[in-house]
This record gives structure tokens, C-alpha cells and sequence, in this order.
């Protein structure tokens, strides 16, 4: 199975400069602002999709400092999410630590996510780099559009196979062609080759977000912060949608009154589980991530042999194989 010490390793000096000047960006003058940016910085996660800009820009040219604004831009936009999922999700937790929201207020959370956004159109006017700029600017309406879509569905309780797809594409997969399609950008103006990697990254957000969905699921023994989330707040994802369309009326009747309880108990939890399992929302989900990941690995098949076609490959891997 990937490793991502191993998929970084092509890039890895190239990651350490990106860490450098994404830092540079995160420095304050305002001492209580610093103690919040520098507690960011300590709790950082994997930087996938740092990662991913520099892979994407290096099988297709040579990283320069575009490069790296646009990786800056994209972390700082993945950071303000972050910070602003947490008061959205009344989270306590992010990444195993307090999430700014419970060491501090959500006012001070969802002021630091707008100083964060702030940053990145700085990082982007700084450089001239407007065209980067139009396409995280896109892609941060895209989220939030299917994020207030998706809410409205939970309390509908009406989410369709195509909705759901519709939501995950403008959420997870519109950030992730975001660092596919600006990382290409920095490197080259051939239209062709950008709208390739455009549309290699929409593949790997929609695989990403299915194998995510996936893991609320699992009965591998999956524990985390978001463990089961998606069954205890009633969220319609591709098993449990497609679990309801493929049983009985009477089975709906008697789950679905269980899906939509706030209060549920872990007996309540299992028979979501168990209700999934028994009528193929796992097999038929897996089938759905497998052909996303066949797509995205078909956008690098014109590509020659390089350390880093593999890692944008086992990137697609790890992807759709990691257990959190």
C-alpha cells in the first residue's frame, strides 16, 4: 500500500520549501493573532494537497515560485475550511487536538477562517497570479454552495445518487481539482494539458470523498474523530442512499425512522450499519470509488514513465485505500 513519506519523496525538498514560504505567510505582528497562527502551525496535517500542486506541476514542468504560491494559496483555503467546519460542526476536535473553536470562541474561529481567506487573495495579488486566484475563488463558492445544498438535504431527507454526486463534486473534489489545475497552471499555459489535470483531480476528490464516506461504515474497527458522524446526523451518502433504493418497503419503514432520530444509540448506529450491509450500499459504493480511481488513473496514462507519475498514481492509491 502507498505510504505518503513515499509519495512525497520526488518533491521532497520542494515540500520543505513550500512549508517555508507558507509559514512566511502566517507570521503576525499582533502577539494574540501569532499565538493563534503558531498553534495552527504546530497541529499542521498530512498537506495532501500542497502535495498534490507540487506533483502536479512537476509532471509537467519544473516548480518554480508560482508554484509554491499556489500550494500556499490552496493550504490556506484548506486551513480557513477547516477552522470554519468546526464552528458549522460545533467540533471541539480537529486532528486530535482542541480545535480553535474550544480553546478559544467560535467568534474567534470564524474570524481567523476570514483572516486566512484574506491571506490567500493577498498571497494571489501579491504575485499577480489572478488567474490562480479566479480558480480557488471558484472553487471556495463551489464548496460552500454544496455545503448549504447539503444541509438543506439532511433536514429533507431527500438526497438522490445524482444529488449526492452533485454535492461531492462542489465540495471535496472541486478543492482537489483546485491543486490539480493551479499547480498545472504554474508550470504551463497549454490548455489541454490544464483542463487533463482538471479533470484528474475532480476523479481523485470524488474517489476521496466515497472512500470517506465508506469509512463511517467500516467494521474494521475505524475509530476517529468522525467516527459513525455521518450515521448519527442522519447525512444521506452513497451506501445508505443506495441501501433505501434496493430494500423493501418494509425495511425502508421500519430504518428510516432510525436515520432520521438526533438521539441515537449505538444499538440504533449498528442497525444503520447492519442495514447498509445487508443490502449491498458497501459492494455498490466500493464499485462507484473503483471507477473514479480508473478515470483519474486514466489521465495520467499519456504520460511517461517519472518518480513523479508514480506518486500521483500511488496518491490515487492511498487515496481510496487509507483506513482514516
Amino acid at each position: 500500500m502507498a505510504t505518503l513519506s513515499g509519495i512525497r519523496e520526488p518533491v521532497e525538498k520542494e515540500m520543505a520549501q513550500f512549508e517555508s514560504f507558507f509559514f512566511d505567510t502566517m507570521k503576525s505582528n499582533i502577539p494574540f493573532l501569532r499565538t493563534i497562527l503558531n498553534y495552527v502551525i504546530r497541529r499542521k496535517g498530512k498537506q495532501m494537497r500542497p502535495l498534490l500542486v507540487l506533483l502536479s506541476a512537476a509532471i509537467n514542468g519544473n516548480i518554480n515560485e508560482s508554484t509554491y504560491v499556489a500550494a500556499t494559496m490552496i493550504e490556506l483555503l484548506h486551513t480557513a475550511s477547516l477552522v470554519h467546519d468546526d464552528v458549522v460542526d460545533d467540533a471541539d476536535e480537529r486532528r486530535g487536538a482542541p480545535s480553535i473553536k474550544a480553546l478559544w470562541n467560535s467568534r474567534i474561529a470564524v474570524l481567523l477562517g476570514d483572516y486566512l481567506l484574506a491571506k490567500g487573495l493577498l498571497v494571489s495579488i501579491d504575485s499577480d497570479r489572478f488567474d490562480m486566484l479566479k480558480i480557488i475563488s471558484e472553487a471556495v463558492q463551489s464548496m460552500t454552495q454544496s455545503e448549504l445544498i447539503q444541509i438543506q438535504k439532511i433536514k429533507k431527507f431527500n438526497t438522490t445518487e445524482e444529488e449526492y454526486f452533485d454535492i461531492i463534486s462542489g465540495k471535496t473534489a472541486a478543492l482537489i481539482s483546485a491543486c490539480t489545475t493551479t499547480g498545472t497552471l504554474s508550470v504551463t499555459g497549454e490548455i489541454q494539458t490544464i483542463n487533463l489535470m482538471r479533470e484528474f483531480g475532480q476523479n481523485i476528490g470524488i474517489a476521496f470523498q466515497i472512500k470517506d464516506d465508506l469509512l463511517d461504515y467500516s467494521t474494521k474497527g475505524f475509530t476517529g474523530k468522525n467516527a459513525r458522524n455521518d450515521i448519527r446526523e442522519g447525512k444521506l451518502t452513497l451506501p445508505l442512499i443506495h441501501s433505501l433504493k434496493k430494500a423493501s418497503f418494509i425495511d425502508q419503514r421500519k430504518i428510516i425512522p432510525i436515520i432520521k432520530n438526533k438521539n441515537k444509540t449505538e444499538k440504533d448506529i449498528s442497525r444503520v450499519v447492519d442495514f447498509v450491509l445487508s443490502n449491498g450500499g458497501i459492494e455498490y459504493t466500493e464499485s462507484k470509488m473503483t471507477l473514479y480511481t480508473e478515470k483519474a488513473l486514466g489521465c495520467l496514462s499519456g504520460y511517461p514513465e517519472s518518480p513523479y507519475k508514480q506518486s500521483l498514481i500511488d496518491f490515487i492509491d492511498y487515496s481510496v485505500t487509507r483506513n482514516h
